[in-house]
């Protein structure tokens, strides 16, 4: 079973490769796409079965050992994000096609973005699966180039502008991590992660407190965090709806995945465990009043996005099993909701002509479909029950509760203000975008379900738009995921304590790398 550990990595690079080959054909590129997204959530499903029952799954890239080697290693956390990831990203790629083909893109496409596509999946899996820094380092290299294209496609002088920004804050944010990359390597000699558990042990606290932190500054722009998160609303909401959704959805996720593995495996006994706890309160609260004012959908997603990574942090603030196993359970949630949400968006834009919600009105009437793919989602996002969201964030409470430290303590209120702020946020967006008469620019008609082209509505005089079928279908498929994750949360959230405990513990992970004993 190892052999398929590089197997979410190698599969999109080689789609990638191929669907450039087949640059002009893209029915072709279609196809292999989707053959190869779908080929990686079901090695990633069975990476996750057998990191469950065997423990982490290590594999010596070329056959060199390590820690000369590369090695990939894929425990049950990074099984469960390539899970996710996987399935996210295939329902977003046949969204995406859905679109191109209404649009008539079909016929002339951009060759690019299939392969770039797959290669931001490969970068994805790559951090995911990382078993040193410095290949993390370039799992986050080949996901951010490719998302530099992706952000910028159709090369408008918006998409340009927020590309620029986007640019230079990854810029930044990468050279900060080469910089501690660097010093790890000069105060212990080596950059594999097993290898690093003894030796950064033995460093003297203070230079310790400084390799953490570079690592944790470097993370936290990437993760988009509070005060690093102002470049985010301003870049993600000017891409395609498929594109921001994928960067909503993984990119930042990525960076809370990193932090999270770092400070559980590198630097434990929470010495910047205030400094988490402080970091993510201010994001939560921060972020959710930017999205009380925004008047734009996207925008005010993107602020919840910022907003929602503080329950994250709050989790590994924590330092305990329940709160890190809170937490790996909200990364699943907010992956599959936020990414559900940002389609929906997209939808929304197409049947209105517009995300702003002055311009908007009715769909609740004119489209009772797109109001479900909404409001599902979310309800769920607010922390309603039954679904995930609450789960988690009760989870969250529950180990704030359990610490019983002060700042503990406001965090959970600082989760519950926000929780009660979404909600009021989430509601805004319904009564204006969905429920009150509609504007009167906006297409009108009711939605038919026998053609996916425009159609003459002639009652209003103007014409109606068309929501077509893979789009829909696509974001009810995420929508089901996200009820799903209400249904098999039991489970879900013990293979998330099972992830913590062994993170915590360290054992496994280094024992899986080095079954002798670390050199």
């Amino acid at each position: 079973m190892n052999h398929l550990v590089p197997m979410p990595v190698v599969m999109p690079l080689l789609g990638a490769a191929l669907t450039l080959m087949l640059a002009g054909r893209p029915r072709a590129q279609r196809w292999v796409s989707l053959t190869v997204l779908t080929a990686t959530v079901v090695v990633s499903a069975l990476l996750l079965i057998r990191s469950t029952v065997d423990g982490p799954l290590v594999v010596e890239v070329g056959g060199w050992v390590a820690p000369l080697g590369i090695v990939l290693v894929a425990d049950q956390l990074a099984a469960l994000m390539l899970v996710v990831s996987a399935s996210v990203t295939l329902c977003v790629l046949v969204y995406s096609i859905g679109q191109g083909m209404a649009d008539g893109d079909e016929e002339t496409p951009l060759s690019v973005y299939h392969p770039t596509y797959l290669v931001l999946t490969a970068g994805v899996c790559n951090a995911f699966l990382s078993g040193d820094l410095f290949n993390l380092y370039v799992g986050f290299e080949i996901l951010l180039v490719a998302s530099y294209v992706l952000l910028t496609l159709g090369s408008t002088e918006t998409r340009i502008r927020a590309g620029t920004t986007y640019v230079v804050v990854s810029l930044l944010s990468s050279m900060i991590f080469l910089v501690a990359i660097g010093l790890v390597y000069s105060a212990t000699g080596t950059l594999n992660l097993a290898q690093l558990v003894e030796r950064l042990d033995a460093l003297p606290d203070d230079l310790r407190l400084l390799l953490q932190g570079m690592l944790l500054l470097a993370f936290g722009i990437k993760a988009a965090v509070f005060p690093l998160s102002a470049w985010l609303p301003d870049s993600y909401p000017t891409a395609p709806a498929p594109v921001t959704a994928v960067f909503a959805g993984l990119l930042t996720k990525v960076g809370v995945y990193a932090t999270i593995r770092t400070e559980t495996l590198l630097f434990p006994g929470g010495r910047t465990a205030d400094l988490l706890l402080w970091v993510a309160g201010l994001t939560m609260l921060v972020g959710i009043l930017g999205a009380v004012a925004q008047s734009d959908i996207k925008r005010l997603l993107s602020f919840t996005l910022i907003s929602h990574i503080g329950y994250m942090l709050f989790g590994v603030g924590l330092t305990t099993s329940l709160g890190l196993a809170a937490a790996i359970f909200y990364v699943v949630h907010h992956i599959t909701i936020q990414t559900t949400l940002f389609l929906a968006a997209g939808l929304v834009e197409r049947r209105g002509g517009s995300t702003a919600l002055d311009r908007l009105g009715g769909l609740a009437r004119l489209s009772p479909l797109l109001a479900v793919l909404f409001f599902v989602p979310a309800l769920n996002l607010a922390g309603i029950p039954p679904f995930s969201g609450f789960l988690g964030k009760l989870g969250l409470v529950q180990a704030g509760v359990d610490n019983g430290g002060a700042l503990a303590w406001a965090l959970v209120a600082a989760g519950l203000v926000t929780s009660l702020l979404t909600l009021y946020a989430i509601a805004r967006v319904w009564n204006l975008a969905f429920w009150r008469a509609p504007h009167p620019e906006m297409p009108t008609g009711a939605d038919r379900d026998d053609a996916d082209q425009p159609y003459e509505d002639p009652a209003a005089g103007q014409s109606g738009v068309m929501l077509p079928r893979l789009m829909i279908g696509s974001t009810a498929a995420l929508v089901v995921f996200g009820l799903a994750l209400t249904v098999v949360a039991g489970p879900l959230f013990d293979i998330s304590t099972d992830a913590a405990d062994d993170l915590l513990r360290r054992t496994p992970y280094v024992e899986a790398v080095y079954p002798e004993g670390t050199p």
